[in-house]
């Protein structure tokens, strides 16, 4: 009897360069000799369906994506909050705008630009935190951290 469902799906560079990588880390760990690694390896790249690739990796334990360090996730978040404070100034500044457009027309002449004012104030804050790194975040631990 042949191999059954997707095993016997032909497998991709891709499917075997995943295998490889697992096979890498658990040599790394201390898993496998180099000998297993070895052999391991050179199997996973003659492979020709996912039912020959399953096996070289059946008794190792599914990778653990590894957790972006501290300052990294720290960089992200600044990052994201950054985005959402342009983003939410952009959607003011463009209702503000609206505002001052539809009063001028509906008077039939133009206003003072009376936008320029907040929207300024707002972005030179944005433009400001975005220099001094400042993330707005005042939590601090207490006196002397």
């Amino acid at each position: 009897m042949g191999e059954s469902g997707g095993e016997a799906m032909r497998a991709s560079d891709a499917d075997r360069e995943a295998i490889a990588q697992r096979l890498r880390a658990a040599q790394d760990e201390g898993r496998l000799t180099i000998t297993e690694y070895d052999d391991r390896l050179q199997k996973a790249y003659a492979a020709t369906t996912l039912g020959q690739l399953q096996p070289l990796v059946a008794d190792l334990p599914e990778p653990v994506p590894a957790k972006p360090s501290p300052e990294v996730a720290k960089r992200e978040r600044r990052k994201r909050k950054a985005i959402k404070e342009w983003r939410d100034w952009a959607g003011v500044a463009f209702i503000l705008i609206a505002i001052w457009a539809v009063t001028s027309i509906s008077s039939g002449e133009l206003k003072f630009f009376w936008p320029m004012i907040p929207i300024g104030i707002w972005g030179a804050i944005n433009i400001a935190s975005m220099i001094s790194g400042d993330s707005g975040d005042k939590k601090h631990k207490g006196p002397g951290h």
